[in-house]
């Protein structure tokens, strides 16, 4: 865990500031600025028109009686995509317009549900019995129906 955070806040922005550096120095400092403030307004934009027509499917999904699954994960990545835009970096600024092009976010959905199932089988077979593992136990009970002010005889 101490490991993912320090690449998180420490490796990450280093390779972003150096891809930054990079683009200027191949190009110019204006352009990197322009390219900076233009995916930030890019993303703000995003979020707001791809973030509305992701919500008006779900509410259709929902009017139609059906579960809005691929939708909510739509609209999740469509948040995300416009977050990392938002961002200043090269590295964020990629992953984000690939998230926000309709035809690679299915790619990007699988992989998300494969990531969290992966984890949660994990974290399952690590705190409990393993799943299918044979083990069963039968628990003997029966129902008592008492209602207050009820008799049990017929009248």
């Amino acid at each position: 865990m101490l490991a993912r955070l320090f690449l998180f806040c420490v490796i990450f922005p280093l390779v972003e500031l150096t891809l930054l550096l990079l683009l200027g120095k191949y190009t110019s400092v204006t352009t990197v600025v322009l390219f900076v403030v233009i995916t930030g307004l890019l993303g703000t934009v995003m979020l707001r028109w791809q973030g509305l027509a992701a919500l008006r499917k779900i509410q259709d999904d929902l009017r139609n009686r059906r579960m809005p699954t691929d939708s909510l994960m739509d609209g999740a990545l469509v948040v995300l995509a416009s977050v990392l835009l938002i961002l200043p970096g090269v590295l964020t600024d990629v992953v984000g317009i690939t998230l926000l092009i309709p035809p690679l976010r299915p790619r990007y959905r699988r992989f998300v549900v494969w990531y969290f199932q992966a984890r949660v089988v994990s974290k399952f077979t690590q705190q409990g019995a393993p799943p299918n593992s044979g083990r069963t136990e039968v628990i003997d009970s029966y129902i008592v129906d008492n209602i207050p002010g009820k008799s049990d005889s017929a009248d």
